[in-house]
């Protein structure tokens, strides 16, 4: 897959995962909500490992700065 995520997407989503974890796993969030904040945090790491978000996809949204090519 191409790559749709910049820089700043992936660290804000890192992030986010990284607090989401921290919520879990010191039971501050516990229960449905604790787990569905965890999958979603294990999504996050994912897709910024990868720099591809699958849901920006069908709407053509790319957070990436273009590539120039040298002439």
């Amino acid at each position: 897959m191409k790559e749709n995520m910049g820089s700043i997407d992936k660290s804000i989503r890192v992030l986010l995962a990284l607090a989401f974890a921290v919520l879990y796993f010191t039971n501050t969030v516990t229960g449905t909500l604790g787990l569905v904040l965890l999958v979603i945090a294990g999504i996050f790491l994912l897709t910024s490992l990868f720099g591809t978000c699958p849901l920006y996809i069908p709407f053509g949204i790319s957070t990436c700065k273009k590539k120039y090519q040298a002439k």
